[in-house]
């Protein structure tokens, strides 16, 4: 069964505005779904987000089918436990959304020569705040924020606009495997995957002669 989050909503609302979506994904179902339903408007690629050889083939294939106008990195994965709790493989895991944000940016700005592109890094409400279940995650959000702020300055004044988007708790697969820290009960008080899709995509295609430079998307 293909799982309903973020990234899927925001391949179907940019396909249904008449959009062409690469995505990377490593769940081979989702992108058989999404290529069988997009077939003339979708490409998928399935590798690791942190192999610097993949991101560097995989953005050489996808300018070759156009211009790159907007990249969105959206790729994270949570680890929620006390600080003393944390082992290596749960650091490393945590870290790989990092990496993405960094290489695919990297690889794109390189194609692009600074010409006309919208990076929207997709990041958390757990980069503006700290937690004592989430001291990784945290950091590596925060680190996320870093990069995104210091892209912002390195290209300020050019074609090359850089958004920032830090939603708080969206009800989707997620958290599965951290029961103990969120419910289902929680869960299902967290925002809809497809209201904050559109709230992202509304503001990052707007028309009007301005960039929307942070997005904080929070439930009521």
């Amino acid at each position: 069964m293909v799982q309903i989050g973020l990234g899927l909503e925001l391949v179907k609302q940019f396909i249904e505005k008449n959009y062409f979506v690469c995505n990377i994904d490593r769940d081979f179902e989702k992108i058989e779904m999404l290529n069988d339903t997009y077939k003339n408007n979708y490409r998928g690629f399935i590798g690791d987000i942190s192999d610097s050889k993949f991101v560097k083939a995989t953005i050489a294939e996808i300018s070759k089918l156009g211009n790159i106008k907007i990249l969105i990195n959206n790729a994270g994965e949570p680890s929620f436990k006390l600080p003393a709790d944390y082992e290596r493989d749960d650091i490393e895991r945590c870290f790989k959304g990092l990496q993405g944000m960094i290489l695919f940016s990297t690889e794109t700005l390189k194609i692009k020569e600074e010409k006309d592109l919208k990076i929207v890094n997709i990041m958390s409400s757990a980069a503006l705040r700290g937690n004592k279940q989430e001291a990784v995650y945290c950091a590596t959000k925060w680190g996320e924020r870093g990069y995104t702020e210091s892209l912002k300055v390195a290209y300020k004044g050019t074609s090359v606009k850089v958004i920032g988007v830090y939603p708080g708790g969206i009800n989707t697969d997620f958290y599965k495997n951290s029961r103990d820290y969120v419910s289902e009960e929680k869960q299902a008080t967290f925002m809809k995957p497809e209201d904050v899709a559109k709230t992202i995509i509304d503001n990052v295609t707007n028309k009007a002669n301005l960039t929307v430079a942070d997005i904080i998307i929070e439930r009521n």
